[in-house]
């Protein structure tokens, strides 16, 4: 690892964020500082969520490295480079933050911070939250302190979300909350949580709706993990039993909450979409197929597999680039829409390809379980026995976010225009 301290003379010597009339000399400056800042061990393929930092009150960091880069990244507002400063972020224009990305894809630098509140609840928090909201909440988000959980889906409210029946009662300064949510990813290990909470029984179903934000650690909330057929599953059942939740912590309108809810799917949509863009990096199943299978004359032994991964590394090299072009629409104020439904079906349909395609690569020995490998034997990252897993894992891509059903219904009513 490399021990290039960051400190105040590096920071103030780097690119100016506020700048942008020359991107060529933002790019080499912003080129040198990662080549200084970003440590060996973090320039490594991902080959496990384990490997991922999420950040929260108890997050311990997998190594020294990992802890440097998400203290170093974080200091600059780099971990949200186009967020607003006041509020933790880089203040890049688009253009700018278009760069960042690209010189860290070139580098292999990996994310310094995955969450839930940079992919989804911050960019709402920056529309509809008050200000008092977002100076709360939106620094700690950047720097990683705390670690956010999603509240949307009810046993009975999946597809039909707005059929939601978890209520929050008015008490005066605060609101009580009771009920059920499902699938909520890692809300045992969450902080706090955004939820969208029935505030008005009466109101046809979108428009009693209200979005709040609470604590984990808040008395009456447990959770339940759920066991998926993988074996493993970051999924949870959360209950509120008589919950309270400061009336402070209400984002929006009461009762409007809906809006804030569709906003904040698109973003959901986007950041599932973009897994498959985020897997380990281009060529990394090659690499494994030419150890795997091995190479004749240079090319894979196997013609039919080496077709298949030519198509799947051209489709994830395009689908990749639309992801780019999408971001950079909703960085200049175009907004995604209906678009993240297609990001949100293509990457998750690149994502199972993925897996099939490792299966194929490993054959009989994509099989093997972890329980059936030798006493002491442990998978490495990414190693056979994980294989099967991720494979089985990545079935629910079609469902969590939305089905693709739905994906391909909004698709052709909104992009298609389709009768």
């Amino acid at each position: 690892m490399r021990h290039v301290v960051a400190n105040a003379s590096d920071l103030a010597n780097a690119p100016d964020a506020a700048g942008g009339a020359d991107l060529g000399a933002f790019r080499t400056t912003t080129c040198a500082w990662l080549e200084a800042n970003c440590p060996a061990q973090m320039r490594e393929p991902v080959h496990d969520e384990k490997q991922l930092c999420w950040g929260g009150r108890n997050w311990k960091f997998a190594s020294e490295a990992q802890r440097v880069w998400l203290e170093r990244m974080a200091q600059r507002g780099w971990t949200v480079p186009d967020w607003p400063r006041e509020y933790g972020g880089g203040g890049l224009s688009a253009e700018q933050t278009t760069i960042l990305r690209e010189e860290m894809q070139r580098l292999s630098c990996r994310s310094p911070l995955s969450s839930f509140g940079i992919s989804m609840l911050g960019p709402a928090l920056l529309k509809y939250g008050n200000e008092a909201q977002k100076l709360e909440h939106l620094p700690r988000i950047a720097r990683g302190e705390i670690r956010w959980c999603q509240g949307y889906s009810e046993p009975g409210a999946g597809s039909d979300l707005a059929s939601l029946k978890t209520r929050a009662e008015d008490r005066g300064d605060h609101y009580l909350v009771n009920g059920q949510k499902v699938w909520t990813s890692y809300a045992d290990e969450a902080d706090w949580i955004f939820c969208l909470v029935r505030t008005d029984a009466a109101a046809a179903k979108q428009k009693g709706i209200s979005f709040l934000l609470f604590d984990m650690a808040s008395p009456g909330v447990s959770t339940r993990p759920i066991r998926l057929i993988s074996g493993k599953s970051p999924f949870c059942q959360t209950f509120f039993d008589n919950v309270r939740v400061p009336r402070a912590n209400l984002v929006g309108v009461l009762n409007e909450g809906w809006d804030i809810a569709k906003y904040l799917l698109t973003h959901e949509r986007e950041m599932i979409g973009g897994m498959d863009v985020f897997a380990g990096g281009h060529g990394t199943l090659c690499a494994v197929a030419a150890h795997e299978v091995g190479l004749v004359d240079g090319r894979l032994a196997d013609a039919a597999l080496r077709t298949d991964l030519a198509r799947y590394e051209i489709d994830s090299l395009a689908f990749a680039l639309t992801m780019e072009r999408v971001r950079e629409q909703s960085a200049g104020g175009q907004g995604s829409g209906a678009l993240s439904s297609l990001l949100k079906y293509c990457g998750t349909e690149l994502n199972k390809r993925r897996q099939e395609l490792a299966m194929s690569i490993h054959g009989s020995r994509a099989l093997v379980w972890e329980d059936e490998r030798p006493a002491g034997r442990r998978a490495a990252d990414g190693e056979v026995g994980e294989t099967a897993r991720h494979w089985l894992r990545s079935r629910g891509n079609s469902i969590e976010g939305g089905t693709s059903e739905i994906q391909l219904n909004i698709i052709a009513r909104h992009i298609l225009r389709l009768p």
